[in-house]
């Protein structure tokens, strides 16, 4: 059996405006996976849709997934040696209410300082490609963290926690 609710790729055409606050970016991007997912289905909605995003931000300015290995590089010189913050945001379709519902989860995480080296071998890998703030903390950057406040799986791109209390919160059927 299928699960009972769409999970859609990411669009290729993630934009915000350049001046928004991160927070706004996460919501904005989170909402338009659904519509695009509507949009996809036509008139076939299926009774839960959900999207995600994950922005990263340094001091309110976004980093968001580079282009190439030069913007990669310069992101991770921002980043490395210190804190930045990882902004997620939800967003729930339930298609027999009609009713969006949209909700953020903020967490902090520290990164070490880097060496060249280890800033080449990482960007070596290509693991920071496609990668908001050009890192994957599930993946080989997790030996660059030296810490996280908030929601690991949220760091990663579904805060787990948090999605399952949206689905409880807007009637889910569970067990049922």
């Amino acid at each position: 059996m299928g699960l009972p609710f769409s999970i859609m790729p990411s669009p290729d055409d993630e934009v915000y405006d350049p001046g928004m606050e991160p927070q706004a970016a996460a919501e904005k991007l989170a909402k338009q996976k659904v519509h695009k997912a509507i949009e996809y289905l036509k008139g076939r909605t299926p009774p839960w849709i959900a999207g995600a995003d994950t922005i990263i931000s340094v001091d309110g300015r976004i980093y968001g997934k580079p282009n190439d290995r030069e913007e990669a590089q310069r992101i991770l010189s921002v980043l490395q040696g210190r804190d930045h913050d990882v902004f997620t945001a939800v967003a729930l379709f339930n298609g027999r209410e009609k009713t969006m519902d949209c909700r953020m989860v903020l967490s902090t995480v520290s990164f070490a300082p880097l060496s060249g080296n280890e800033m080449e071998w990482y960007l070596n890998t290509g693991e920071w490609q496609g990668a908001a703030g050009a890192y994957k903390i599930q993946g080989l950057a997790s030996c660059f963290i030296s810490g996280i406040k908030g929601s690991y799986t949220s760091i990663v791109g579904l805060p787990m926690r948090e999605f399952y209390v949206m689905l409880r919160d807007n009637g889910y059927p569970y067990g049922g």
